[in-house]
């Protein structure tokens, strides 16, 4: 399969899940309607899983912008690549996003508040300040890459256009990983850890003819755009710096 392909389709896996589970949560008359934080975390983490298998022989299976930049701060990966990537990134969030809402259409139509009918597309602060929620995406993501920089193995002598990742064996410390991420580091924002998660099923958001929907949030959009690509940068640096 063609790296970009590859990296298309793990996110839409990864994203449809993902989004798939918030709407099965939050959504008035699902099965699983108000399963919890436990049920969003450990359906997320299985997400990634699935994300990596799919993805983890042909490309690496990033599945995330921030994998992408900091394996490339790290060395680990041609940068010559690594907009194809991020695009592949953007476009499979936004189909994960857009089949989750065709799927639970008639759930979304139940809801009467927007901010409801919005959240599983995108992140959402719990308490509205841009400066922790920016810290809170920064910590999330460092950490991320930090542990997944350890998984994917010893720093490369040069970076070669053959994507360098996690693979399908590195798909289940990962999706441990995205777990424990959630359940400790999630109630603040949501974890977007990923710009392409947030920024991709939010455009989709906009886009898509769902019923009173209200505000697509865009003055917040920044945060889980900029946080993770701060958060990533300062992984991949440490990581040089402590002699990887």
């Amino acid at each position: 399969m063609n790296p970009y392909i590859a990296e298309f389709i793990g996110t839409g896996i990864l994203i449809l899940l993902g989004t798939g589970v918030v709407a099965n949560v939050l959504l008035p008359q699902t099965k699983g309607h108000a399963g919890g934080l436990m049920a969003i975390t450990t359906a997320w983490a299985l997400a990634v899983f699935c994300g990596v298998v799919v993805a983890g022989p042909y490309s690496g299976a990033h599945l995330n912008p921030a994998v992408t930049i900091g394996l490339g701060i790290a060395g680990k990966f041609d940068w010559a690549m690594a907009p194809g990537y991020m695009l592949a990134q953007l476009g499979g969030a936004m189909l994960g996003s857009s089949l989750a809402w065709l799927m639970y259409r008639e759930h979304f139509d139940l809801e009467n508040d927007p901010g409801l009918k919005r959240a599983p597309f995108c992140t959402d602060p719990a308490i509205r300040n841009f400066n922790t929620s920016l810290m809170s995406e920064i910590i999330g993501t460092f950490v991320l890459i930090f542990v997944i920089l350890y998984i994917s193995g010893a720093k490369l002598e040069s970076a070669e256009a053959t994507p360098i990742g996690l693979g399908s064996i590195g798909g289940l410390p990962v999706a441990l990983l995205v777990w424990v991420i959630g359940l400790a580091l999630g109630g603040t924002t949501g974890y977007a850890i990923n710009p392409a998660r947030d920024l991709g099923p939010r455009i989709m958001h906009q886009i898509l003819p769902i019923k009173g929907k209200g505000s697509s949030d865009w003055g917040y959009a920044w945060v889980p755009v900029v946080g993770p690509i701060i958060g990533c940068a300062l992984a991949a640096i440490l990581y040089l710096a402590v002699g990887a």
